[in-house]
C-alpha cells in the first residue's frame, strides 16, 4: 500500500487536507504526468484543472477521447476516496460512461465532479469537463465506484 494512504487514516478529510498531499498522492500517476491540478474540493464536489497540450491530443491536433475518460475517471475516483479511511478501503471503479460533445485544441480543462449518489457500498458521480476560457461543455461522463476492504483491512 501507498505510504500516503497513511495520511488519509480517517474519515476526517478537509479541503487543505487534500490541497496539501495532492501532489504526493498522484506522484508516478497519470494525474502527474498530465500536470493535473485539484482546484476545490468537498463532500459534494470536486474540481481539477489540466491545461491542453501535445500530451493530450490525438493525431489532428484535438483532446483525446480516452483522456477526456481518464479525466472523469480520475476526478470520480478520487472524489470517492473523500470521508474515507483508505487504509481500511478504497475505491475501484467498476462502471463508466461518456460523451464527448465538442472539441478543443487548447486552453485548460476544467473537470467538475459531483455525487449524485452515494451508499455504503457504492458511489455515482456525474462529470462535466468544460474548456474554462469559454466555459463550453466538452464531454459529460458518469462513473460508479465500488468500495473494496484493503488486504490490511481484510487481515
Amino acid at each position: 500500500m501507498r505510504e500516503i494512504l497513511h495520511a488519509f487514516n480517517t474519515e476526517n478529510h478537509t479541503k487543505e487536507l487534500w490541497l496539501e498531499n495532492f501532489d504526493r498522492f498522484c506522484a508516478d500517476t497519470a494525474l502527474e504526468v498530465h500536470d493535473i491540478r485539484l482546484i476545490d474540493i468537498d463532500e459534494d464536489h470536486l474540481i481539477l484543472e489540466m491545461p491542453m497540450g501535445d500530451h493530450a491530443r490525438q493525431p489532428y491536433g484535438l483532446l483525446h477521447g480516452g483522456i477526456s475518460t481518464m479525466l472523469a475517471e480520475s476526478a470520480a475516483s478520487l472524489h470517492a476516496c473523500w470521508g474515507v479511511n483508505l487504509e481500511q478501503r478504497v475505491p475501484v471503479g467498476i462502471e463508466i460512461n461518456g460523451s464527448h460533445l465538442r472539441p478543443a485544441e487548447d486552453g485548460i480543462l476544467e473537470v467538475r465532479c459531483r455525487v449524485i449518489r452515494r451508499s455504503k457500498t457504492l458511489i455515482h458521480h456525474h462529470i462535466d469537463i468544460v474548456h474554462k476560457e469559454t466555459d463550453k461543455l466538452l464531454s459529460t461522463s458518469r462513473v460508479t465506484n465500488m468500495y473494496r476492504a484493503t488486504v490490511k483491512a481484510r487481515n
